[in-house]
């Protein structure tokens, strides 16, 4: 296979990627960041102890961490199917990709709150701020720069995911390596493949540093 034949391919590969990680990665945050919240301020030494429903959520945490990726994407077939109406394509496989990625970025966030000074959230009770307060104007703020770090990890895990999702018709770069670079022998095209996908996690993690960089030094 010739530069010229691989181009028209490499191309839309790289964008059914780029869409599946960037939807998943958006939602992710939407749902992985309360989540790790909510198993710091719910712990037993948090700002609003419910250690039953820490446990709980603590549970279901480790549930979605332990199991690996390519059972988990057959396990939710039903109700990925629910959620979008097909298992196939690009659209389909967020939503297994988001359910992958929610658990992984939820203790990611958990671990950063955690090493927030707890000198500055009692200075910030001691003002008499509130619980909604002091997670908003003072958890977050100084667990950023881990934060940002976190969901860098998160989003190279995403594309993993995502290139893995090729196996079962998820589109992108994964399914292209599978259906060329495998089935057909197209080593060439295999190779490409895996360094255009190193390129892209390379990229992605030294912008993810940069930035977490920046916010550490403020």
């Amino acid at each position: 296979m010739t530069w010229e034949e691989m181009l028209p391919l490499l191309w839309p590969a790289t964008v059914e990627t780029g869409l599946m990680v960037g939807w998943a990665t958006l939602f992710t945050l939407l749902l992985g960041l309360p989540l790790g919240v909510a198993l710091v301020v719910f712990d037993r030494d948090g700002l609003r102890p419910l250690p039953a429903l820490k446990s709980a959520l603590g549970f279901v945490v480790n549930v979605g961490r332990s199991l690996p990726f390519i059972v988990l994407m057959i396990a939710i077939i039903p109700f990925t199917r629910l959620v979008v109406g097909t298992t196939i394509g690009t659209a389909a496989f967020v939503v297994p990709l988001t359910a992958g990625a929610v658990p992984f970025f939820a203790r990611l966030v958990e671990t950063a709150l955690r090493e927030v000074g707890t000198d500055v959230v009692q200075a910030a009770q001691a003002m008499g701020a509130s619980r909604t307060a002091i997670v908003r104007k003072v958890l977050l703020p100084e667990a950023l720069p881990g934060l940002v770090a976190g969901l860098t990890v998160t989003v190279v895990a995403l594309i993993g995911y995502s290139a893995m999702a090729g196996t079962l018709g998820g589109g992108g770069l994964g399914d292209l390596a599978v259906r060329y670079g495998y089935q057909r022998f197209e080593t060439l095209l295999m190779i490409v493949t895996v360094v255009l996908l190193l390129v892209i996690v390379q990229l992605l993690q030294s912008l993810g540093d940069w930035v977490a960089r920046r916010l550490s030094h403020k």
